[in-house]
């Protein structure tokens, strides 16, 4: 798991539950993989719950006030968090209007807004903010660098980008994990060999063909750079 903390150079509003969404990849919707992935997360033991939740708040800002954006929010744990951390307000979005429904019935709050949208598509929220975080989602999106630009342009000046995505290392193989076992089967090393491979990831995970977008370390740190973006810590897990 990949953890980055970037930063910019430079009212409450009511419930809303927008089910107009463009036709982007939502395996979350897969009603078999819905149910997989949330026997997943019900495990309190989970990579997410152990590894990659404390990594990402550990990176997050004092969010005193702070307008925040969610993307990719699924159940809107974070979302209910940050409100408890005192922001004032959190946009969550997802593709999946399953994670939504969830989110909705478990956690609703009066200054948390909910809407079906793509992360592809947040360049038509109306809204800027002073935060935006996401959770092990961006390596779903193709266009890295559009991503970024669409998300630069909705941070207030001095605003706060902090992500987290699978690792580089691990989306390398062009067919799911790969290693090299010797003559009686025993693992000997991970296979690596297609790192520099960049692009398209068709993986098995709970269900098959599962699409995914391999970068190399050098694509993502340049993208943010390309992009205006200061980067202030990076963390792997």
């Amino acid at each position: 798991m990949l953890a980055i903390l970037v930063e910019t150079c430079y009212n409450k509003v009511e419930n809303l539950y927008n089910r107009e969404v463009s036709l982007k990849q939502n395996i979350y919707d897969n009603q078999t993989f819905f149910d997989g992935y949330k026997k997943l997360r019900e495990n309190k033991y989970s990579a997410n719950s152990i590894i990659e939740k404390p990594c990402v708040f550990s990176l997050l800002p004092d969010l005193t006030n702070k307008s925040i954006l969610d993307m990719g929010c699924g159940y809107g744990e974070n979302c209910i968090e940050f409100i408890r951390l005192g922001a004032s307000f959190v946009q969550g979005i997802d593709i999946s209007s399953k994670m939504l429904d969830v989110a909705m019935s478990e956690n609703s709050d009066e200054k948390i807004t909910y809407s079906n949208i793509c992360m592809e598509d947040i360049k038509n929220l109306q809204t800027k903010f002073d935060v935006i975080v996401s959770s092990l989602a961006v390596h779903y999106i193709k266009d890295f660098k559009k991503l970024l630009h669409d998300v630069y342009d909705l941070l207030n000046e001095n605003g706060i980008l902090v992500f987290s995505q699978e690792h580089p290392l691990t989306t390398a193989p062009l067919n799911g994990y790969k290693w090299v076992k010797d003559d009686n089967g025993n693992k000997v090393h991970y296979c690596l060999s297609e790192y520099a491979v960049k692009g398209e990831r068709t993986v098995s995970w709970i269900v098959d063909d599962v699409v995914k977008y391999h970068r190399t370390f050098s694509d993502i740190i340049n993208a943010m750079i390309d992009c205006d973006f200061y980067i202030d810590k990076l963390v792997e897990k």
